[in-house]
């Protein structure tokens, strides 16, 4: 079963298109914001995701509505391509180094949204990238998914490693989370 998905998305702010493959492919992402086309290829890099995302956004006004609705459709997507979630092993933890910084991720795909975000960033700025919009994306991702996330920065000094570190121990997780393992639902109740 090939797990992908597709998704289009348009508003007065934003306009959006996304292929997801969960079981790899070619990436190519194109925000108009770069330190956010950085993380957001690492995100797919390290998740084993083919990914092609454009996003057309107000960058105008400021990245808020390109950065929110990327991870809507992103989490979207996800939901999609994972159908009934049969055989995922579906609870993941990383840990990731960059530097001087050190940050953790911890997911379950149990069909409940839900963000805990503990990751006080050094900097304002990473480039034209408002580094409180990590959180926006994240929060995004989480309820478009219908995943339980929890992330934390246990340390850093440099807001570039500290995001880079939450996107990547983010992908380690997906990668792992959705794994299939099975061929059942992995709860006890027999449904995510």
């Amino acid at each position: 079963m090939k797990r992908t998905s597709k998704l289009t998305r348009a508003t007065k702010e934003t306009e959006i298109s996304l292929g997801l493959c969960l079981d790899g492919g070619e990436i190519s992402v194109s925000t108009g914001i770069g330190f956010f086309d950085h993380m957001l290829t690492a995100l797919a890099f390290y998740a084993g995701f083919g990914m092609e995302l454009t996003v057309r956004g107000d960058l105008n006004v400021d990245g808020h509505h390109t950065v929110e609705d990327a991870g809507i459709v992103l989490g979207r997507c996800l939901k999609e391509a994972l159908g009934d979630k049969a055989g995922i092993r579906r609870f993941a933890s990383s840990y990731v180094p960059m530097d001087e910084a050190l940050c953790r991720t911890v997911l379950d795909f149990s069909g409940r949204p839900f963000l805990v975000f503990d990751a006080p960033m050094p900097q304002e700025r990473i480039g034209e990238y408002e580094s409180c919009l990590t959180v926006e994306f994240m929060r995004a991702l989480a309820f478009g998914a219908e995943l339980t996330l929890h992330q934390t920065a246990l340390y850093g000094g440099n807001a570039h490693h500290v995001t880079e570190a939450l996107f990547k121990s983010l992908g380690l997780c997906l990668k792992e989370a959705l794994r299939v393992e099975g061929g059942g639902i992995t709860s006890t109740k027999g449904v995510l």
